[in-house]
C-alpha cells in the first residue's frame, strides 16, 4: 500500500475547503503515479486535471504509468501535452503537461474552461515554467476562477517560502515508501581527473554490493567521458546506459526499464533522475555531489554553465533513489563536512535565467509590471531589463514597452522569442518551404548537437529525425529529412531567418582565424579546428559562456556575405561618420562608415567634410570613446564635483546633471555649438570648458551653488581660500596656521552638511596638520607643533592659547608696526 493513501481523503477535504493546498511527500509516496488516480475516483472533481511536470522524460513516465494502471493506453483517460507531442482525446480527464504548455493553455484561455484542479508537481525544482504557471494560476483564480483549485506537491516543500505565499493554505505531510539507505561519505582526490575517481568508486560498489546502479553526475560532457572510462572496467553483463534530456525517446526508455535477466546497469544521469522517475532495478547511487546549471548574466545576455555543489535537500532526493524498490547503499563522494556546509535547497530558476520568455507572457497576460503577481521569489531587475531591450530589438515591443502586433503573434508560438522571431519573419514570406526551413532550423537550435560541429548548413541537409518531427509540428506541414538535400533555399534564406532572431549575433573576423567580435558588442571565438575558421562574417545561433574564457564559444553558425546581407536587412545597418586622432599629425581624420552595431563593413575618408559634418563626427567620437580628450582643467572638474555633491545631498535642487552620462548625451547642446572650426587635438583642448558648464546654469542656480557649495572659504585673517571638493571624501583647504588663529571650529559648507577640513601650513606654505576638529588640535597637538615651529620660524607668532588669539598673516614685527 502506498503511503499516499493514507492521506488522500485528509488531501481531498482540503481541497474541498480550500483553493490552494500544500502536499508534502518523499519519494516513494505515490504522489505522482498514484494520487492523481485517487483523485479521479473520488467523482469530487467532474471536470478536467491538469498536471504538470518539469521534466520531459518525467511527463512521458508519469503519464504513462498512469494509464497503464487503468489498463489504457496514453490519449484515453489520461492525456500527454509536451512540446511537438500530444496526445489527448474527448475521453481524456487528466493531462500531463510540461514546459510551457501550462502557460500556453492559460493564455489561450485564461479561466481554463472545464478545468477544476490544476496539480504542480516537483515543486521544489522551482523550474522557471512552474513559477510563472503558479503566478498567472493564481491571478486566474482571484479574478477569474475562485472556484479553481491548485495543488503543490513537492518531496522537499521550502516551507518557509509557501507559507509567506500561501498563509492559509492546508499542508498535507505523507510518509514515504522508501526502503533504508545505507549512506556513506566517501570523499574523491581532488587532484586527479574526475571521471576516473568517479569511474573507480562505482566500480568498487558494484564489486562489493549487488543491484543496478544509478550515477549522479553534472553533466552530459562528464557522462561520455565517465562511460568511457567504465567501459574499460566493466564486464559483458553490465550495461552502460546514459541519461540526460537530450537523448532519444529509446536511449531513455533503456535507461529507465529494467536490465535483462541476467545482466546488471549502470545509469550516468543528469539531476534529472532525481524525483519522479522511477528506474527500474536500481539500489545502488553514487553521488559525485555536482550539478551544473544555468547563470544568466543581463549584461552580456548570455546563459553560463556552471559545474556547482548540489543542496542538501538534492543530496536526500539522490540517496533515495537506492531505497525506492529494496534496502539500498549510496555512496556520496564528498565528505561529510561539505554536505553540512551546502545550502539547504537549491536556488529557483527564476534567479538565474534569461527572463525574456517570462516578460513576453506577462505582456501577453497583460501584466506590465510584476508587482501584479505573487511571486515565492520576483524576477531580478537585471534580467528583466535585458528581457525588455531584446524584445524591443526583436521588434516585439514598441518604445513604451507595450507588445506590437509581431510580438502578440510570436508570444504564441511555444519556442524562445529569438526562435519566434524567425518563425515570424518565415510566415511574412507566405512561402512554404522559407516556413519549414525555419521551422527545421528551430528545432536544430532548439536540441542543438553535440558532436562539435558548428556549420548549420550540415545539420540542415542531415536533419534527425526528432528535428524533423519538431519542424513538422512548428511548420504545420511535414518535414522530411531530404527535403533541404540540395535546395538552395538555405543559402537563399538562411542568413535571413538568422539575423531576423539573432540580429546581435553577427560576427566579424578579428584575426582571419578563430576570433570574433560580436555586433552586441561580444568577442566570440571557433574551436582551433572548426572548418568556418577564415570566415570572414558569421551569422552565430549558438553561444555558450564557458568558465574559464573571456570570449564566448560558438556553437552553431553559418557563413555569409555581409554584402548580401545589407541588401536584404537593411535596418540592421547604418551609416555613420566618425572622427579619430591621427597621433603623429595632431589633427582629426573624419570617415563615413557602413557599419552594423559596432562593426565596420567598409570605410571612406572625407577628405573635403563639411563644417557640419566635422562637427557632427567629433560629437559622435566623444559619445562613443568618452570625454577624457578634452582639456578637464581643475575648475571645471570642480565645478562637476560640486554639481554632484549638490545632487547628492539636496536631490530636489534643479541644477543640471553634470556627471559623463549626462555630459555625453548632452554634447550636442553645451559643446556642439562651439566647435565650429576645431579641427585638431591642440584646438580641441583649447576650448575652455568651464565657461560652457557655466553657460548650463541660469544666475540663479549660480548663486544657490556659490552659496550652499562656495569655491573659498574666507579665513579669520581676510584671506579667500580655495576649497578643493572630491566625491569621495570631505572638502579641503589649505591656510597657514596664523590665519585661523580664534577659529574654535572647523567651518563647514551645504548647510552644515559637509564639514571642511583644514590643511594646516607653515609660515613657508608647507603641511604641518591636517584636520576636521580644530578645536581638538588647539587643545592636543598643537603644543608639539608649537615647539617645533618656534625654532624653526621664531619671527611668526607662536601663542600658548591660539583659540583666542588673533589671526594673523604677517609676521610679529609687521604685527607691531600695523598697532
Amino acid at each position: 500500500m502506498f503511503p499516499i493513501l493514507e492521506v488522500s481523503n485528509d488531501l481531498l477535504a482540503a481541497l474541498a475547503k480550500s483553493p490552494q493546498v500544500l502536499l508534502h511527500a518523499p519519494t516513494g509516496a505515490g504522489k505522482s503515479t498514484v494520487l492523481p488516480l485517487e483523485i479521479l475516483k473520488s467523482g469530487q472533481f467532474n471536470g478536467r486535471i491538469i498536471m504538470l511536470e518539469p521534466r520531459r522524460i518525467a511527463a512521458r513516465s508519469v503519464a504513462a504509468r498512469l494509464a497503464q494502471q487503468l489498463g489504457e493506453s496514453i490519449g484515453e483517460t489520461i492525456g500527454l501535452r509536451m512540446r511537438s507531442e500530444s496526445k489527448v482525446s474527448a475521453k481524456t480527464r487528466l493531462e500531463v503537461v510540461t514546459e510551457g504548455v501550462l502557460t500556453r493553455q492559460l493564455q489561450n484561455d485564461p479561466m481554463l474552461e472545464g478545468v477544476e484542479l490544476v496539480i504542480l508537481d516537483e515543486f521544489h525544482e522551482r523550474n522557471l515554467q512552474a513559477d510563472l504557471g503558479l503566478a498567472l494560476l493564481l491571478d486566474s483564480q482571484q479574478a477569474l476562477r475562485d472556484d479553481l483549485k491548485i495543488l503543490l506537491m513537492s518531496a522537499t516543500l521550502d516551507n518557509q517560502g509557501l507559507s509567506q505565499l500561501f498563509p492559509d493554505a492546508p499542508v498535507i505531510s505523507s510518509l514515504g515508501k522508501a526502503f533504508p539507505v545505507q549512506r556513506e561519505y566517501r570523499p574523491i582526490n581532488p587532484n586527479k581527473p574526475f571521471h576516473q575517481e568517479v569511474a573507480s568508486a562505482v566500480w568498487q560498489l558494484m564489486q562489493q554490493q549487488s543491484g543496478s546502479l544509478l550515477l549522479f553526475l553534472p553533466g552530459v560532457g562528464e557522462i561520455e567521458r565517465t562511460k568511457s572510462e567504465l567501459e574499460k572496467r566493466v564486464s559483458e553483463d553490465v550495461l552502460l546506459c546514459p541519461m540526460y534530456g537530450a537523448l532519444s525517446i529509446q536511449a531513455q526508455q533503456q535507461a529507465i526499464f529494467p536490465a535483462p535477466e541476467g545482466k546488471r546497469k549502470v545509469v550516468l544521469a543528469t539531476n534529472i533522475a532525481e524525483t519522479s522517475l522511477t528506474i527500474e532495478g536500481i539500489r545502488l547511487v553514487v553521488d559525485s555531489g555536482f550539478e551544473r546549471v544555468g547563470q544568466f548574466n543581463p549584461r552580456s545576455g548570455l546563459t553560463k554553465l556552471v559545474k556547482k555543489r548540489i543542496s542538501q535537500a538534492s543530496m536526500t532526493q539522490r540517496a533515495g533513489r537506492a531505497g525506492r524498490l529494496e534496502a539500498g547503499v549510496c555512496w556520496h563522494l564528498f565528505s561529510a563536512e561539505q554536505a553540512e556546509r551546502a545550502a539547504p535547497f537549491s536556488e529557483a530558476e527564476i534567479n538565474n535565467s534569461d527572463l525574456s520568455g517570462l516578460w513576453l507572457a506577462l505582456l501577453q497576460w497583460g501584466c506590465h509590471d510584476v508587482s501584479q503577481l505573487q511571486w515565492l521569489d520576483v524576477p531580478p531587475d537585471a534580467a528583466l531589463s535585458a528581457a525588455k531591450t531584446l524584445l524591443f530589438k526583436l521588434g516585439m515591443t514598441d518604445s513604451q514597452g507595450k507588445l506590437t502586433s509581431m510580438g502578440n503573434k510570436m508570444a504564441g508560438m511555444g519556442t524562445s522569442v529569438r526562435t519566434a522571431a524567425m518563425l515570424y519573419h518565415a510566415q511574412q514570406t507566405h512561402n512554404k518551404q522559407v516556413v519549414q526551413l525555419a521551422a527545421l532550423l528551430v528545432a536544430i537550435i532548439e536540441e542543438p548537437p553535440r558532436n562539435g560541429v558548428t556549420d548549420l548548413h550540415t545539420y540542415l541537409e542531415k536533419p534527425t529525425e526528432n528535428w524533423c518531427k519538431r519542424a513538422s509540428v512548428l511548420s504545420g506541414e511535414k518535414v522530411t529529412q531530404a527535403l533541404y538535400k540540395t535546395n538552395s533555399l538555405i543559402s537563399e534564406w538562411l542568413p535571413t531567418l538568422l539575423a531576423a532572431g539573432f540580429p546581435d549575433y553577427i560576427a566579424k573576423s578579428r584575426d582571419n582565424q578563430t576570433r570574433y567580435q560580436l555586433a552586441s558588442g561580444l568577442g566570440a571565438i571557433l574551436d582551433d579546428s572548426d572548418p568556418l575558421i577564415g570566415s570572414a562574417w558569421l551569422m552565430v545561433a549558438g553561444l555558450w559562456q564557458s568558465e574559464n574564457s573571456a570570449d564566448a564559444r560558438i556553437s552553431l553558425a553559418y557563413p555569409i556575405e555581409i554584402e548580401k546581407l545589407q541588401q536584404d536587412c537593411p535596418h540592421l545597418f547604418n551609416s555613420q561618420e566618425t572622427v579619430e586622432w591621427d597621433e603623429q599629425r595632431g589633427s582629426l581624420l573624419a570617415w563615413r562608415r557602413l557599419q552594423c552595431g559596432p562593426l565596420v563593413v567598409k570605410s571612406q575618408r572625407l577628405t573635403n567634410p563639411e563644417p557640419q559634418e566635422i562637427k557632427n563626427a567629433l560629437v559622435y567620437w566623444l559619445q562613443q570613446n568618452g570625454l577624457q580628450t578634452l582639456n578637464w582643467q581643475d575648475n571645471a572638474l570642480q565645478l562637476r564635483i560640486r554639481c554632484a555633491l549638490a545632487a547628492r545631498y539636496f536631490p530636489d535642487n534643479s541644477l543640471p546633471a553634470m556627471d559623463d552620462a549626462a555630459l555625453r548625451e548632452t554634447l550636442d547642446t553645451w559643446l556642439a555649438p562651439y566647435l565650429d572650426g576645431v579641427t585638431s587635438k591642440k584646438k580641441l583642448q583649447g576650448i575652455d570648458l568651464m565657461n560652457l558648464l557655466l553657460n548650463r546654469l541660469d544666475w540663479q542656480q549660480r548663486q544657490w551653488l556659490d552659496a550652499f557649495f562656495p569655491m573659498t572659504y574666507t579665513a579669520p585673517s581676510g584671506s579667500e581660500v580655495s576649497i578643493h571638493y572630491s566625491l569621495d571624501k570631505p572638502p579641503i583647504a589649505e591656510i597657514r596656521l596664523q590665519e585661523v588663529f580664534g577659529e574654535k571650529a572647523n567651518p563647514t559648507v551645504a548647510m552644515g552638511n559637509l564639514t571642511l577640513t583644514l590643511s594646516l601650513l607653515s609660515p613657508a606654505r608647507r603641511p604641518i596638520q591636517i584636520t576636521q576638529d580644530l578645536g581638538a588640535f588647539w587643545q592636543g597637538s598643537y603644543k608639539e607643533v608649537q615647539k617645533e615651529m618656534k625654532g624653526r620660524y621664531p619671527k611668526h607668532p607662536w601663542p600658548d592659547d591660539p583659540a583666542n588669539a588673533q589671526p594673523t598673516r604677517q609676521t610679529k614685527k609687521a604685527m607691531m608696526s600695523a598697532k
